[in-house]
């Protein structure tokens, strides 16, 4: 995560709860500046092995930015064997049971809280992987200001299908300003899904692609993984904090 900088104010984190739309107790991370003074909130979504040390310093090093976030456990309802896998086939295996109505409502949850304990009205979202895919479909609510999409699929895999889940193309068109990073050769987003979402956003300047030629699936967030590239780490981030100071 080294290619995420750190900016200029102190920051501690915290292991929190917070309530579901339906009641359900929510670990979470939340990040702050020291001082209490926090510029704006991110909501953010971790890949799909969700809460862990890797997000701990992350969201510490976006609140050295100024920022307050807040990253909600993904498969807080999830029986134990799969929240306590260590595997990630085991998780996959458990997406088509998830309910949007309830993952992106903890978004939202993890938003109002922000507003309630950090005092920030400006709050974007951002998210890895199935997090990327779900702040694609968060984009789309009118809860946050802005949202940036890493490596998200644009189309639900085959196997991730459910009931209650819900395809992130069929909204984007009426997602805030969203930018959203695709690597080259992610066969989790295919370029055939890259060019669909570029035609949905053509008439959206306030929406942007940035494809890295040559990058494989999760190339930015996990530096522990072969895919790991830090030159486009490092771009990709500086982007992002620029986007969300816009």
């Amino acid at each position: 995560m080294a290619e995420l900088h750190e900016g200029h104010r102190d920051a501690a984190i915290e292991r929190i709860t917070i309530t579901g739309v339906d009641g359900a107790k929510v670990d979470a991370i939340h990040a702050a500046p020291l001082d209490g003074i926090a510029d704006a909130g991110i909501v953010l979504h971790p890949d799909i092995m969700g809460v862990r040390p890797l997000f701990d310093d992350l969201c510490r090093r976006l609140a050295t930015h100024g920022y307050a976030v807040c990253a909600p456990e993904p498969f807080a309802r999830a029986p134990d064997d799969v929240r306590n896998a260590e595997d990630p086939t085991t998780r996959m295996a458990y997406v088509s049971e998830l309910d949007d109505d309830l993952q992106l409502g903890d978004l939202t949850r993890a938003g109002d809280y922000l507003e309630e304990r950090d005092g920030v009205s400006d709050v974007s979202v951002l998210g890895f992987c199935m997090g990327g895919m779900q702040t694609l479909k968060a984009a789309a609510t009118a809860e946050f200001e802005r949202a940036v999409a890493f490596y998200g699929m644009i189309r639900l895999p085959q196997d991730w299908r459910g009931p209650r889940l819900r395809e992130p193309l069929a909204t984007a068109k009426d997602v805030c300003a969203t930018l959203a990073f695709f690597g080259g050769d992610d066969p989790w987003t295919p370029e055939a899904d890259i060019d669909a979402l570029r035609r949905t956003w053509s008439s959206r300047p306030d929406c942007e692609i940035v494809v890295y030629l040559g990058a494989d699936h999760g190339f930015v967030h996990a530096p522990e993984r072969p895919a790991h590239r830090p030159d486009a780490a490092a771009d990709a981030w500086h982007r992002t904090l620029e986007f969300l100071s816009e």
